[in-house]
Order: structure tokens, then C-alpha cells, then sequence
């Protein structure tokens, strides 16, 4: 017996319109059964995974990392498997769970019927799957257009991070980790669940998204031109190794600031400081690529 799937498909994503049916056909060949809704409105795509419970096996969600974010409380909601089609800019979770960005075989992992539990990021009643932030994150978000990032791709995020880095301004915080309260002045707070954000940026090197732990990194720089000296390292993970990163690692954080900042989870403003931050370990189950 074939298996049942609800896809949904951000048809405004990078690549959603250009593959669907290419993703539509690969999938049926491969003796899947798909049920198609449109993503219209990201505020209803939770609900349209829940009317669907009972109906299907496994949701499809193709896209970026703003759609599967948009259905990640559905999936947890009916603990649904999901399947990943990249059909994004960064795809960021994609690369994290080394799921290719070729349709064809993204549809082959999703097929394969291999599962994997993940870890999910919550902040303020928010789940994540790879990084929530507040500081330079959340201004490089402000000022990143859809039409940037379909015109240039991942390139948009480095093009847009170097104009708004000189305007960026050190903020006073406190990060509260095990009881004890460390007071920082710093440009960047993000806090990953997954390894992978802003189009291949790594929150650090050793990361992994099953490992029941959030990692957290304090850019504490003095002066702007440094943060162009760091970039190059920030695509390896190594940066938490300088001495103007602090790099904090938990399943509980705390995060606080004088004015109530915005936050960014997985390339969308969702929240405001003060914000707490925990792991919720084997969220979900993700098809993956088999080892």
C-alpha cells in the first residue's frame, strides 16, 4: 500500500514555483500518494497539518526555513514524519540534516522512508530548528528582501551583512545559564539548535541537531571592521574559538536587555526580549538520507 502525503509548497519560495512539478512527479514515481495544498498564508499552514492527521503518513513541506518554520507546531502537534524539499534560499535545515538540494533526490530521501529524531529550539513559545538571534542577525533580516534573495541566492545574505555591518551598534545584555548571570556588551546573541543558519553560517563547528543541547555565541566586538575579519570563520564554526566570541553551551538560557529587543528565529522576527531559551530533546522525526 502506497503512502499517503500531505504536500505543501511555498510556491513563492526561490525555487517553489520552477520545481513543483518536477517535485509532484518525482514523488508520484516513486509510489507516493500526495495530497497538494498552496501555502497562502504561513499563519494557517500548522492548522492545515492538523485537519490532515488522520488522513495521511508524512507532510512534505517545500520550501525555506521561514516555510518549515511556519509548520513546525502542526508537526509537533500530530508527531507527522517530515519530509524536507529545499526549495529555498539557504535551506539551512537541509544542510544541517545533509538532505540534498536536487528535487530528485531530495524526493529519493523522502521515499527511502528513513527517520531520524531531532531536537527543536524553543524561545518565548517558539520552536526553531536552527538558530534564534537578536543584535546584527535581526537588522541583516530587517534589511534582506525576497527580491534580493531570489535574485542572488545565499549571496544576499554575505551582500546584506556587509552593508549593515558598520551601522551596527554593541548592546548591553545579561545571559542567565545555570544560575549564574554573565553581563555582556555585545553586537550578536544567537543561540543555534541545529548547526547551519543565514545561508551556511556554522554556530559552531562540532554542532549537531540531536544532541539535546543549545549552543550559544556572544559577539563581543570592539570596533565594526572586525566583524569582517570574522566572517570568513563564521562559515567554519571556528569563530567560537577567538577570544571576542564567548561561546556558552545549555538546554536553558536567559537572555535579557534594558530595551525589549526583536528576535529572529530561522530568518523570521517572532519575539522580544526578555526571552528564555531551552531544547526540547527528539522534537521530531525528520526522513533523512541513509547513512
Amino acid at each position: 500500500m502506497n503512502q499517503r502525503a500531505l504536500l505543501l509548497v511555498n510556491r513563492h519560495s526561490r525555487h517553489g514555483q520552477k520545481n513543483l512539478s518536477q517535485a509532484i512527479d518525482r514523488l508520484k514515481s516513486l509510489g507516493l500518494e500526495l495530497i497538494e495544498e498552496a501555502i497562502d498564508d504561513p499563519m494557517k499552514v500548522s492548522d492545515t497539518i492538523r485537519n490532515y492527521r488522520h488522513q495521511v503518513d508524512l507532510v512534505i513541506v517545500g520550501g525555506g526555513d521561514g516555510t518549515l518554520n511556519a509548520a513546525v507546531d502542526g508537526i509537533v502537534d500530530t508527531q507527522l514524519p517530515l519530509g524536507v524539499l529545499p526549495l529555498g534560499t539557504a535551506n539551512d535545515l537541509a544542510r544541517t540534516l545533509s538532505i540534498p538540494t536536487s528535487i530528485p533526490e531530495a524526493c529519493a530521501v523522502i521515499a527511502s522512508g528513513q527517520t531520524r529524531r531531532i531536537d527543536l529550539g524553543w524561545v518565548n513559545g517558539k520552536y526553531f530548528f536552527n538558530v534564534a538571534s537578536l543584535g546584527l542577525s535581526v537588522q541583516i533580516t530587517q534589511k534582506l528582501t525576497k527580491e534580493s534573495k531570489r535574485r542572488w541566492g545565499v549571496l544576499a545574505y554575505a551582500a546584506t551583512a556587509i552593508q549593515v555591518v558598520w551601522q551596527s551598534r554593541p548592546f548591553r545584555a545579561e545571559i542567565c545559564l545555570n544560575g549564574e548571570s554573565i553581563q555582556v556588551k555585545t553586537v550578536q546573541i544567537a543561540v543555534g539548535n541545529g548547526r547551519y543558519y543565514g545561508g551556511g553560517m556554522a554556530v559552531t563547528h562540532d554542532a549537531t541537531i540531536d544532541d539535546q543541547t543549545l549552543d550559544l555565541y556572544s559577539l563581543e566586538l570592539r570596533h565594526w571592521w572586525q566583524m569582517l575579519m570574522l566572517l570568513p570563520t563564521m562559515r567554519k564554526g571556528t569563530h567560537t574559538e577567538l577570544s571576542s566570541v564567548r561561546s556558552l553551551h545549555g538546554q536553558e538560557f536567559e537572555v535579557s536587555t534594558r530595551k525589549h529587543l526583536p528576535i529572529n528565529t530561522d530568518g523570521e522576527i517572532t519575539t522580544y526580549t526578555p526571552a528564555r531559551f531551552r531544547v526540547i530533546p527528539s522534537a521530531i522525526a525528520v526522513l533523512v538520507p541513509k547513512p
